[in-house]
Parts: C-alpha cells; sequence; structure tokens
C-alpha cells in the first residue's frame, strides 16, 4: 500500500472539476490506502462548515484524512472553529512532510 497526499486548491463554487480529487480520495480509501486531501488557496472554502461541505464529511467518515492549511483559512476569514466536522486546520509543513517521507502526491 502507498499513502497518498492529494491537493486541492480550486474554489467549488466557481469550478466544476474539484470533485475529481474527492472521487479520487473516495476509490483509494476504499482500496484499503492510506489518503490524505490537502485544501489550500480557495479550495479551503468548503471547509466552513456549510451544504458544501457535506461531500468533505463524508470523505471523512469514509476514512480518508481532511486537512485545510490554516494560512490560507485566516486569509478567507474563515476561523478554525467554524470547520465542518472531519476537517482539521493545519500548518503546509504537513505537504512537505508528506512528499519528505514518500508520499505519492497530486496537486489539483
Amino acid at each position: 500500500m502507498a499513502d497518498y497526499l492529494l491537493i486541492e486548491s480550486r474554489d467549488p463554487f466557481d469550478s466544476n472539476d474539484v470533485e475529481f480529487c474527492a472521487d479520487l480520495a473516495l476509490r483509494l480509501a476504499g482500496q484499503g490506502e492510506t489518503v490524505t486531501l490537502f485544501l489550500v488557496e480557495n479550495g479551503v472554502l468548503p471547509a466552513r462548515a456549510s451544504p458544501k461541505s457535506d461531500r468533505l464529511q463524508a470523505l471523512a467518515k469514509a476514512g480518508v484524512e481532511v486537512l485545510a492549511d490554516a494560512f490560507s483559512l485566516r486569509e478567507r476569514g474563515i476561523r478554525a472553529d467554524r470547520l465542518a466536522a472531519g476537517v482539521k486546520a493545519v500548518s503546509l509543513d504537513v505537504v512537505i512532510d508528506g512528499m519528505a517521507n514518500g508520499c505519492k502526491t497530486l496537486w489539483h
């Protein structure tokens, strides 16, 4: 098994292809892989508890670790205590550490 780090930087409110990372994460987790979905830049927008965050919560329940870049959250005025269930605010170090440890990484 491999560890996968999927990085989503696109805003789901104006980009129709953000489901790509979520679908891939779900398929990989369903195959028993260790998967982290890291939200960065405008990709953090659905991390705030809202109807758009339902997909992230479903991913977390399926075993995908859903993380949001703390800097991107702050820049968009999203407080960590307002995040959807299953989403954790972390620093960008998670990406650097994952890549250094050999995670298969995809930036979307």
